[in-house]
């Protein structure tokens, strides 16, 4: 096994795991990173396994194979720059496992992320949320399931996975101060307050569903041939679409497309007009940097059109007296210098 192999091995299955402590699905995504970088030079550039090694990988080389994930594998501008950012990493840690490396990851350091389109955060009015809260028929064990599911992730501003993750233990409701323990990216976790009727529609599921609660049953789970299994993304994504569909019938301000993650960007631009700080928002949404928060308040049109109001309100626009010049051709002729 020569160099460039040897890093690779002990970067997935010793650093991330156990020096980085990343999650499962992380280290995957690194794996599928450094895959596509290998069907690259095995493929485009025709070298063979025992061929690929540090001495042929340049700046040149990184940029050509981004370039290549466009134009060929038709990823995007925001998929190309998560796959630079893998491949930054793994350079960064061939300079730390070997000091010839360094000038390699100072070079790949400087390849450059391309700007992209800015993203379009979806998220429902306050009508449309509750008209979509009311879809499910609650009198059905499924019905009072999906809707609790939805109450609980817009509540705690959760990822699907996050909620479908969570155990029955991960619920603290017998407590003066009711909260849900979330694990985000990277296993990270943090605790999310819940509102009082939260609270309600959690015991009101909680006495159907688990009667006789265990800590570590899976809070959300479907029942195939007798058997819990926990709930799946698509098994979301499935009732949600149905619900917003009926729900488009009678409400005109539906979305044409509903999916789970509607919901957490719902709960997140509804804290930042409550006036929650983005560092908080930022807390309570589990991400690392305010960065990643900051997409909502760009995207409040709502705030921005009452800043705007408010600006315009303080200026004078009301229709003025006519100019002086108007209908008054010699003074136009003299304002022109024409006279």
């Amino acid at each position: 096994m020569n160099d460039f192999f040897r890093t690779v091995r002990d970067f997935i299955l010793d650093y991330l795991p156990k020096q980085r402590c990343f999650s499962e699905n992380t280290i995957k995504s690194y794996r599928t990173v450094l895959n596509l970088f290998v069907e690259y030079l095995r493929t485009e550039k025709r070298l063979s396994i025992e061929q690929i090694s540090f001495s042929i990988i340049d700046r040149g080389l990184v940029i050509e194979f981004l370039d290549w994930l466009e134009s060929s594998r038709n990823c995007s501008v925001s998929s190309r720059n998560h796959r630079l950012m893998a491949l930054r990493s793994f350079f960064e840690y061939a300079g730390i496992a070997d000091c010839t490396q360094v000038a390699l990851h100072l070079d790949i350091k400087d390849v450059p992320v391309k700007n992209a389109p800015g993203r379009i955060v979806e998220f429902l009015t306050e009508t449309a949320l509750e008209v979509l809260l009311k879809q499910p028929n609650v009198n059905k064990p499924t019905g009072l399931r999906n809707q609790f599911f939805m109450v609980l992730m817009y509540d705690t501003a959760a990822r699907c996975g996050e909620l479908l993750n969570m155990r029955v233990g991960n619920l603290q409701i017998n407590t003066k101060h009711p909260s849900a323990y979330l694990y985000g990216k990277g296993d990270k976790p943090r605790s999310v307050p819940l509102l009082n009727k939260t609270v309600e529609h959690c015991n009101r599921y909680l006495q159907m569903f688990h009667p006789e609660p265990h800590p570590d049953d899976y809070l959300f789970y479907t029942v195939i041939h007798g058997t819990r299994h926990q709930m799946s993304a698509d098994c979301v994504a499935r009732f949600m679409k149905k619900y917003g569909d009926i729900a488009r019938e009678d409400c005109l301000e539906m979305p044409p497309r509903i999916h789970p993650h509607q919901l957490r960007h719902t709960r997140a631009i509804h804290y930042y007009r409550d006036g929650m700080p983005l560092v908080l928002v930022a807390e309570q949404l589990g991400h690392a940097s305010t960065e990643t928060t900051k997409i909502y308040a760009y995207a409040d049109t709502e705030m921005k059109r009452a800043a705007m109001e408010k600006a315009d309100s303080n200026r004078n626009l009301s229709p003025s007296a006519a100019p002086i010049w108007q209908d008054n051709d010699e003074m136009i002729l003299k304002l022109s210098g024409l006279k």
